[in-house]
């Protein structure tokens, strides 16, 4: 049994995570700027404050706390709250986690599937593809390199960067339900996607097991916008729509941050299958049957 403490453990990622661990029998804190249940504690990252019984004999730190990419338009105050909910946070840990001489087992992070740019190729990045030059890219880089830090204190680092996370309790396939399904933009560009048991999966294993390093957390299988919105709209029973969202629509409607539904490439999940994980929802049409 190994003691977590999760950032973030009350979203959509952290709340199907802690309840596997805890099947798991392992014990879960979670770090929260209103605790309410006897597992979470509070912290404050604008006063440097973590209750310090958060971090008492701590393991493994999953860091996942970030405010939602696609919530709000971009506007530059708010493109500044979503690189500093990710960094400022861990940098917080680090600090306490440094002077209070915590040795960790290891430190576990989130990242995104958009490290490699808003961009459609014909690649298929590996972790050892650059950055892309975009803002995604630098939120991405910034975002790891907040977790890398943990590496100075000897602590193991794993990241993961994750796709489009599809569960049945909200998440961008809520917003995907549409009453008609249809591909948006040109349709050509790529969807990483992963269903939310399998990344849970990542997680714990990273708990469990030898599993260091950074990580591309997507679904072996790909898909386009087109072929996505085709086998969504049969796995809900909606009707499908062949023509095309246009996309200068949903740049009126979303501004700057429409790139991420427009553009996308694909990512290999090769290196995780090397490191011995089994997928449980290696299909798409598998994946959201089951949601």
């Amino acid at each position: 049994m190994a003691k977590i403490l999760i950032t973030g453990g009350t979203g959509l990622v952290g709340s199907r995570l802690t309840e596997l661990l805890t099947k798991n029998k392992h014990e879960v804190r979670i770090l929260s700027r209103t605790p309410e249940g006897k597992n979470e504690f509070k912290w404050d990252i604008s006063n440097n404050y973590i209750d310090e019984k958060a971090l008492t004999d701590i393991e493994y730190v999953i860091h996942l706390a970030g405010a939602g990419i696609a919530d709000k338009r971009w506007t530059d105050a708010r493109k500044k709250v979503i690189i500093d909910s990710r960094v400022d946070t861990a940098n917080l840990i680090f600090k306490k986690i440094k002077a209070q001489k915590i040795t960790l087992k290891g430190f576990i992070s989130s990242s995104g599937s958009n490290y490699y740019g808003a961009k459609t190729t014909d690649k298929i990045y590996k972790e050892t593809d650059n950055a892309g030059d975009d803002y995604l890219g630098e939120v991405c880089q910034k975002w790891e390199q907040a977790a890398y830090q943990f590496e100075k204190l000897n602590i193991p680092v794993t990241i993961l960067r994750t796709g489009v996370v599809l569960s049945k309790k909200g998440g961008a396939l809520d917003q995907m339900k549409t009453p008609i399904v249809a591909p948006l933009g040109s349709g050509k560009q790529y969807m990483a996607w992963i269903h939310i048991d399998d990344l849970c999966g990542l997680y714990i294993k990273a708990v469990e097991e030898d599993f260091t390093g950074v990580y591309n957390a997507v679904s072996p299988e790909f898909h386009t916008s087109k072929t996505f919105s085709k086998t969504l709209a049969k796995a809900i029973k909606r009707p499908f729509l062949a023509i095309n969202v246009p996309g200068f629509l949903l740049k009126l409607f979303f501004g700057e941050l429409a790139i991420i539904l427009l553009e996308g490439s694909r990512l290999s999940s090769e290196k995780i299958a090397e490191k011995g994980f089994n997928f449980q929802y290696k299909e798409l049409k598998e994946a959201l049957n089951n949601l």
